[in-house]
């Protein structure tokens, strides 16, 4: 009796999981629902999830009607060519690889035909065309926002993905403006000043639209200036020639114009390059390579000033400082040109005769070369104007965990402390510098050196000191073949996650050019985690 009754319950909880199951897959077979901004789109065929990658697929007609884009269907080559504004996305049945705006991007799932349909997938689409997308697993809807929508859908918080909180308007929101990588000015505007004033005034209003709020222009490129100076020639990118007075101060015009709209202007520093090459034809007869060809280091054919040399680290702390004494600026900001990383550097005369550790590890003479001018800088800049912040951008990693125990958990073929000299933790602990904002230009999934885990490290390395942490993110990568940036998301899951270190106090992006294309629809998405 008793094995029976217990056969009896055996039989009643086993038909009880094939019916729990059957409504899991009911539940699971619940079809899917999408709003954009607020507002549900009807589709004839419902849309799906190919389980094998997680991608949602929509009939192209809710593309076309529904999101306001054109798009073209080639029956042919089966191509499908999407646009909207500016954007242009194509892509081809049977193929994983999509372009954008003319950029080859790998997919996960390409385009499928069903029931008549052409089927594409929304999440990639979307985010391509400036729409933030929001997946709700349990209600099973597909939420988009566009970024002129008129008030935010109750379900998608301002910061997608994020504690629903808007970051603080007092943390860095900085970029990057390169004289030397295309941002400013463009090549058609050499020698025409209103034409390099209107490209600069431009990006900034720009760049402040999308939320940010400070600049970080490079003002000393390759021992030159964009300023007129008393010891280095004019930058040849205004003029075409190196030496060449433009005709106006474009730091002064640069400096004013950023205040004028309420940002910070932040002067960046190229310290030790030279030259990006190993040629000194057509440099400037007061060049550093033809003054003090003694100074000169040709590594891997491009010319550097050597660090060894007291001298030469003394005459680049004037040069900045030339600039902290006749201009308004907001900071001294410094990137990570040591010591060039792993290339010969021949400087066996001034290991020689500044040795003044009595050390046999070039290394370590290096590492103090570079400690003494960064130490010796920051006293400079702070005797003069004590609210100029100072900082420096180094490299990413700083030590390989295999290497250093307590360096980050990656595998960097290069780092700062071992391939650039630059000992980023003692600039650190003894606060030496206001901020670091390392380069963190990698994804939440490339295994070698993943984005969180090298954050954590650096959050880490600043706590319990007044350093401030900013982190240098990566837009120029967006659409590139390298893992992680197939879509602009990446960037807001960045920002999402160091959310959760209060001694993050903002980010700097590389760079303005990169910020004002729009890279797979990355403005929509920052003002929406800005709030704005």
């Amino acid at each position: 009796m008793k094995f029976r009754n217990g056969l009896i319950l055996l039989l009643i909880f086993v038909l009880g999981l094939q019916t729990a199951g059957l409504s899991a897959q009911a539940a699971s077979q619940k079809e899917i629902d999408i709003y954009l901004d607020g507002q549900r789109l009807e589709s004839d065929v419902s849309p799906y999830i190919l389980p094998k990658v997680n991608v949602t697929m929509v009939p192209l007609r809710v593309i076309s009607e529904g999101l306001g884009a054109s798009v073209l269907w080639s029956q042919a080559s089966r191509t499908v060519t999407i646009k909207k504004s500016e954007s242009v996305i194509t892509m081809t049945s049977g193929r994983q690889q999509a372009t954008v705006d003319g950029i080859a991007v790998d997919l996960d799932a390409s385009v499928e035909l069903k029931k008549g349909r052409v089927m594409v997938p929304i999440r990639f689409v979307s985010e391509n065309l400036g729409i933030t997308v929001n997946w709700n697993q349990a209600e099973q809807t597909i939420r988009l926002t566009t970024s002129d929508a008129p008030t935010p859908d109750p379900a998608t918080p301002a910061n997608p993905g994020g504690t629903g909180s808007t970051p603080s308007t007092d943390d860095m929101r900085g970029a990057w403006i390169s004289t030397v990588n295309g941002d400013w000015p463009s090549s058609s505007a050499k020698g025409n000043v209103e034409k390099q004033k209107l490209e600069y005034t431009q990006q900034l209003d720009t760049l402040k639209s999308m939320g940010i709020n400070a600049v970080f222009v490079q003002v000393r490129a390759n021992a030159d200036a964009i300023y007129p100076s008393g010891l280095v020639p004019w930058n040849s990118v205004l003029t075409g020639t190196q030496g060449k007075d433009p005709g106006y101060d474009p730091l002064a015009f640069m400096i004013e114009e950023a205040h004028k709209r309420g940002l910070e202007f932040h002067a960046w520093f190229n310290p030790f390059r030279a030259t990006n090459s190993a040629s000194t034809t057509g440099l400037a007869a007061n060049h550093v390579s033809k003054l003090h060809p003694d100074w000169i280091v040709n590594a891997s054919g491009k010319l550097y000033i050597n660090p060894g040399i007291p001298e030469a680290r003394q005459h680049i702390i004037d040069t900045i400082m030339e600039v902290v004494n006749q201009y308004d600026i907001d900071g001294v900001h410094l990137d990570d040109y040591f010591y060039p990383s792993n290339v010969t550097f021949k400087d066996d005369a001034a290991f020689k005769a500044y040795n003044t550790l009595n050390t046999k590890d070039r290394a370590e003479w290096r590492r103090d070369n570079i400690n003494q001018f960064v130490k010796q800088l920051g006293e400079s800049i702070h005797q003069v104007k004590a609210g100029v912040e100072y900082g420096i951008s180094p490299f990413g990693v700083w030590r390989n965990k295999a290497v250093d125990i307590t360096g980050s958990d990656t595998k960097a073929g290069v780092t700062a402390y071992d391939s650039m000299n630059a000992d980023v933790r003692t600039w650190i602990k003894q606060e030496w510098i206001d901020y670091v904002a390392p380069q963190v230009y990698w994804s939440m999934t490339l295994s070698a050196a993943r984005y969180d885990k090298v954050v954590d490290w650096w959050a880490n390395e600043v706590a319990n000191t007044d350093v401030k942490l900013y982190i240098g993110h990566s837009p120029y990568k967006l659409g590139t073949p390298e893992i992680g940036w197939q879509t602009s998301q990446e960037i807001i899951d960045q920002l999402v996650y160091n959310e959760k270190y209060d001694t993050i106090k903002g980010d700097i992006y590389f760079s303005s050019q990169y910020l004002t294309k729009n890279p797979l629809g990355l403005i929509a998405k920052l003002k929406a985690y800005y709030g704005l």
